[in-house]
């Protein structure tokens, strides 16, 4: 996380104006979501620290190089410094569209280079290992049908929480959910038979857990909405009592249905539009298969590859 240092008052800088607006338009133009808007915010709030009393216009390559620098400084990672850098180049770009910047000043500057790590996806059998055990009490019946969800349909985390009961009677009846994700943008993804029982199982017990009224499918031990962080903590805590060898966090879970479908079906296409991502490249990088899978099916496959009786 990026986080720059006391700058003074917003109202004292008339620069955080501009940022204000650009931030305005990303969330209600753009529709991206409030972390992404709070991403962006740490990661301009650094370039105004980095860059005093130079109105953003007038900003030039020497500039950004220098802000650049002093995050490196601060032993920031090569991937933070991609993401902030990233918020720099379309902060810029609507700077020439709505006010007259004329040359960019991220033109020609790289990110530091980073790896693509992804999360280890699990195993068929890690996965099994981890939804089949046993449910003890309440919230764990939610804690399976939530795993199970994620896992089931690749789901994001934000997405599942924020899922309402009425979207319950939906996924029962038609096997499918319905959610919005990155860029306001709206999929349905089927739910496979495990999850839909497990889906069931809660909604016969959440009112043991859930306050009066409360909308959320999934609720805290208070009652309320979920919050993000219980979901890790207590994926993390199953995947441990299940003796699964790897810290589990919902990404794996997506990770690992998305290689899963792609490792079945071989179908791109179709596990793109099911995680919801906009460039099948994305996908690409997301959902790897081994080699091994690969080998088998290029044997099967390929003409030049079977071997003669």
């Amino acid at each position: 996380m990026v986080r720059a240092g006391a700058s003074g008052p917003a109202s004292a800088d008339p620069r955080r104006a501009l940022v204000t607006a650009y931030l305005d338009h990303l969330s209600v133009e753009r529709r991206l979501a409030a972390t992404t808007r709070v991403a962006y915010a740490q990661g301009l709030e650094a370039l105004l620290a980095a860059v005093p009393d130079v109105a953003p216009v007038d900003m030039r390559t020497h500039h950004v190089r220098r802000a650049l620098a002093q995050l490196r400084v601060r032993g920031l990672d090569g991937r933070t410094i991609a993401r902030v850098l990233s918020s720099w180049r379309g902060f810029f770009r609507w700077l020439a569209r709505h006010h007259g910047l004329g040359a960019d000043p991220c033109a020609g500057v790289r990110a530091p280079k980073v790896g693509k790590a992804l999360p280890k996806a699990l195993t068929p059998d890690e996965a099994r290992q981890l939804l089949e055990r046993p449910a003890e009490g309440a919230l764990e019946v939610q804690d399976k049908a939530m795993f199970e969800l994620c896992y089931s349909s690749g789901l994001r985390l934000a997405e599942l929480v924020g899922l309402d009961v009425p979207d319950t009677r939906t996924i029962l009846r038609d096997g499918e959910v319905t959610v919005t994700g990155k860029g306001g943008k709206t999929r349905t993804i089927p739910v496979g038979a495990k999850a839909l029982a497990a889906l069931r199982d809660w909604t016969a017990t959440r009112a043991q857990v859930a306050g009066p009224g409360e909308p959320a499918l999934f609720v805290g031990a208070r009652g309320a909405r979920v919050n993000p962080t219980v979901v890790r903590r207590r994926l993390a805590l199953w995947g441990l009592r299940a003796g699964v060898g790897q810290h589990v966090h919902p990404h794996v879970l997506r990770h690992s249905f998305a290689s899963h479908v792609l490792q079945s079906s071989s179908d791109l296409r179709a596990v793109q539009e099911m995680l919801g991502h906009a460039s099948i490249s994305t996908t690409q990088v997301y959902t790897h298969l081994d080699f091994q899978h690969l080998a088998k099916v290029y044997d099967a496959a390929h003409p030049r590859a079977r071997k003669k009786g």
